[in-house]
């Protein structure tokens, strides 16, 4: 297991080259033991996400943002891992960097059979990456189901307050469309609030929701969500 973290430049060592930052992992499990192996480990593995092999002696000032992450993504490759945990891995990118940052995660997916852990804020780019999706709110799950059918049917009231906020492009869809607003602010998760965390901002919240934690139960073939009004 590896992870891919939010950050493309405080996750990498400023002080280090990209050559002594992926090849960290090797030497730290003994996985390669010359120099040499080491060398052509690193220029193969820059060569996977898409960086000149050349870059080896570079800093990673030196690096767009896009280039930083490509670096985290043949750190976290370095290892030969079946689980990628990516944190955010796109979210401090420029948005025309996003795209080929997920492309090259999806590339290295198929090449490789990896599974992913993707944790993100951004829904459409959920949709595109992942086979099953789990919903979470102030620090516990709420829904979790196939990707599809997650999105196509979602249970869970805040669950369908954050699709109702996906733009649709296409303004006669977009115009029809209700949006689900929700009130207030979100509670601390230090000190949550009882029963249902989400109660202090649910538009259908009944007076059980404020004294039990609802149960997580399976609504649809594997479609669980915890809510007492489902």
């Amino acid at each position: 297991m590896q992870i891919i973290f939010q950050d493309p430049y405080a996750s990498l060592n400023p002080r280090m080259t990209v050559g002594e930052i992926i090849s960290d992992p090797l030497l730290v499990f003994n996985v390669a033991k010359s120099k040499k192996e080491i060398l052509e480990n690193v220029r193969s593995l820059l060569e996977l996400v898409k960086l000149d092999p050349s870059f080896t002696n570079r800093y990673p000032h030196e690096f767009s943002g896009g280039q930083r992450q490509r670096i985290g993504v043949a750190r976290a490759l370095a290892l030969h891992p079946e689980l990628i945990v990516c944190d955010e891995p796109i979210s401090a990118l420029d948005v025309s960097i996003q795209a080929q940052v997920v492309n090259l995660l999806v590339e290295l997916q198929q090449q490789f059979n990896l599974t992913y852990l993707f944790i993100a804020h951004d829904l459409s780019m959920v949709r595109l990456l992942c086979d099953r999706v789990a919903v979470m709110y102030l620090g516990v799950l709420v829904e979790l189901s196939e990707c599809d059918e997650l999105y196509d049917n979602p249970l869970h009231p805040y669950t369908k307050a954050l699709l109702s906020a996906v733009p649709i492009p296409d303004p006669i869809v977009e115009e029809k469309r209700q949006r689900i607003i929700l009130r207030g602010e979100v509670p601390s998760p230090v000190n949550p609030p009882s029963g249902c965390r989400f109660h202090t901002r649910c538009p259908i919240a009944q007076p059980i929701c404020t004294e039990l934690v609802p149960e997580w139960r399976e609504i649809l073939p594997d479609h669980f969500v915890a809510c007492h009004l489902v």
